[in-house]
């Protein structure tokens, strides 16, 4: 691997109140796309606004994160709603974001659904499939960030929806591919993480939880803004991409 896209979450604050380390600002400096919040898991249009300012100023993509309508859960709470009711969501969610960021000149270059809801969209064939019919109407080259094999990845291949598949840092993964919900790799050692992902770029396997090799193919690395420590741990993975000689750069 020569090049690969690196992403995180960002504006996940709402009014005075911040998520995780509050390290957006800093952090945004060694990402190459930013998944902005978009004020239904987080986020509100203050923030909005701030957050793609700060990713033009440096180069960084900008996409859309729609969640759950779930404040108070902070969009890990699996809603069960019709998938009408959940592509409507997204996609008002999507023309927010999409409106702040026209207005600084800026264009989408991604969606990303968060949490419980990216989850659902990797499994549920009527949801994943009703936003990718909707998504070639209103935006048909809007980068999908999605699971490798999943439900909404094979949909929007299958579509001509382009995709781009996610490697998650601060994950462990079993040996079906799936996520396993520690909710973080064990210890958050940077130079651990930064391993684990250098090896998956050059390598294309990933140790899962029993303790044996998965093979993985993905397009970008994801490390969320919340993790304790994420900007060690984002410092770090960059710094060791940057030795091995690996380019960070967002997808387009």
């Amino acid at each position: 691997m020569r090049a690969v896209d690196f992403n995180s979450d960002m504006g996940e604050g709402f009014g005075p109140w911040t998520i995780g380390d509050g390290v957006d600002h800093e952090l945004m400096a060694f990402i190459s796309s930013a998944n902005i919040a978009t004020g239904f898991h987080a986020g509100d249009p203050g923030t909005m606004r701030r957050t793609v300012e700060r990713a033009k100023a440096l180069g960084v993509g900008v996409g859309a994160h729609p969640g759950f309508r779930d404040l108070v859960g902070f969009g890990r709470r699996h809603i069960n709603a019709p998938a009408q009711e959940l592509v409507d969501d997204i996609l008002y969610q999507l023309g927010a974001l999409r409106e702040i960021a026209r207005a600084q000149g800026v264009r989408l270059q991604h969606i990303k659904p968060h949490g419980a809801l990216y989850m659902h969209l990797a499994r549920d064939e009527e949801a994943a499939r009703l936003l990718v019919e909707n998504l070639r109407v209103i935006e048909p080259e809007l980068l999908l960030y999605c699971m490798p094999g999943s439900v909404i990845c094979r949909i929007a291949q299958e579509l001509g929806q382009p995709v781009v598949r996610e490697f998650y840092a601060d994950r462990e993964y079993d040996l079906s591919g799936s996520i396993v919900f520690t909710r973080h790799v064990r210890g958050y050692e940077p130079q651990r993480v930064a391993e684990r992902v250098l090896r998956a770029c050059q390598e294309g396997v990933v140790r899962t939880v029993e303790g044996q090799d998965l093979a993985i193919e993905f397009d970008s690395i994801c490390l969320h803004s919340d993790t304790p420590g994420a900007l060690d741990l984002v410092e770090a993975t960059r710094a060791a991409l940057d030795a091995a000689g690996i380019e960070v750069r967002a997808p387009r």
